[in-house]
């Protein structure tokens, strides 16, 4: 039993592992060559996840152990523990150590190469490869996992038809720099992830300052607009806003990146075409409330390396439809999520659609102030790592859920 993995992300490079670890051959194709390449992540997980998910701790930037909340006035609103409760990743560092997990495992690793075409056949995958010299290569494996992230490169961007009717695409984009200052200019930002919600810094979107190592900062914006609206400032302009609002314009520059955000409420999108899965961003793990997106690609993946090497030992998987199999997949991964997803998702859609006029702003604010006086830093977590809204009371349910 042969699969072919294209994308070496965390998901990628984790379904890769564990697949090769329960005896299955894998081959892993990334078209990147260096893990420092593209690093567009954020990278913020709550601190229990290393052990959870297997982090390194050589893949840690640096702890945390505060939130803090710019609200649409500009005004700051502070939680800390007296404990570290989150981290920030290196994320060159953590695909680095993903990779050689991978490649110990017994996975062939191929950087710099990847995949043309594929061909689904009735017990076999036809894929065209291409090394980086531009070489051309066919390979016939069993199964294919599309990791390329929300790209869907081989499952292909899902039609409309394909959702169901009460799920919906949520489309955006992002920015993030890496600025390097010293510890004078970067000290009030330490310790702590910030964010900055309201139409003063973004509107249908947020912003964000957090710590890195050696003195340095990410800084980026996020907006996730209704699909027809066309009055957009550029994303440029806002992030250049947001370095200029918070004193940050002297500090140099030393990474730029960027990319789209495309991601469903439901994940009704097919998680398999023919003899092609989906994994991580490419069937919607990514929330989009926070735009958490690591933890659980790395959860999908362990959920599909699971069912793959199940469906591999079954001696009648070859008459299980690909439907069958696509809807045990779905069931299983939303299992795993837990109910609290989807309810985070509406909520998400509610909040980043309607950000952009002054009532929000109030709202909004509304929000920011009743948590000030209710909740304690663990709260917080609770609330954008776990979804767990209840924790707020009924006083403010009625603002998560837009009901005023």
């Amino acid at each position: 039993m042969t699969v072919l993995v294209a994308g070496a992300g965390p998901a990628g490079a984790r379904v890769a592992q564990l697949l090769s670890r329960r005896g299955i051959s894998v081959v892993l194709v990334e078209r990147l060559k260096r893990p420092q390449d593209q690093i567009f992540s954020s990278a913020v997980i709550p601190i229990r996840a290393l052990h959870e998910l297997r982090v390194p701790i050589s893949a840690v930037s640096t702890f945390w152990s505060g939130w803090q909340l710019f609200d649409p006035n500009g005004i700051s609103h502070e939680w800390f523990s007296d404990e570290n409760i989150g981290v920030v990743l290196d994320f060159a560092e953590f695909r680095k150590q993903l990779w050689a997990k991978a490649s110990e495992s017994g996975v062939e690793l191929l950087l710099g190469w990847r995949v043309s075409s594929v061909q689904s056949h009735i017990n076999s995958v036809e894929v065209l490869l291409v090394d980086p010299n531009g070489s051309k290569q066919i390979m016939m494996v069993d199964w294919v996992i599309d990791a390329t992230g929300n790209r869907r490169a081989l499952l292909g961007k899902p039609e409309l038809r394909q959702l169901s009717s009460n799920d919906h695409l949520m489309e955006g984009s992002g920015i993030e720099w890496i600025l390097q200052g010293d510890e004078m200019n970067t000290f009030s930002w330490m310790n702590r992830v910030t964010f900055f919600l309201g139409t003063k810094w973004i509107p249908y979107g947020y912003g964000w300052i957090f710590p890195m190592a050696y003195n340095r900062l990410k800084i980026g914006v996020c907006r996730l607009p209704p699909a027809k609206e066309k009055r957009l400032v550029p994303l440029l302009d806002q992030l250049l806003n947001l370095i200029n609002e918070n004193g940050l314009n002297n500090l140099s520059v030393i990474d730029r990146h960027g990319g789209t955000i495309r991601s469903t409420l439901r994940r009704s999108e097919p998680h398999l075409s023919e003899r092609i899965f989906g994994v991580g961003d490419v069937i919607s793990t990514a929330n989009l409330l926070g735009g958490e997106g690591i933890r659980h690609a790395l959860a999908s993946a362990e959920v599909l390396a699971d069912f793959i090497s199940k469906l591999c030992l079954s001696k009648h998987s070859s008459e299980i439809s690909s439907k069958a199999i696509d809807s045990t997949y779905k069931s299983l991964l939303r299992r795993r999520l837990g109910f609290r997803w989807n309810i985070s998702n509406k909520i998400a859609k509610r909040t980043w659609l309607s950000l952009s006029n002054e009532k929000a702003d109030m709202k909004m604010t509304a929000l920011i102030n009743g948590m000030s006086k209710n909740s304690s830093a663990e709260d917080l977590s609770a609330l954008l790592f776990d979804y767990r809204f209840e924790r707020y009371g009924f006083r403010l349910m009625p603002y998560l859920f837009g009901w005023r």
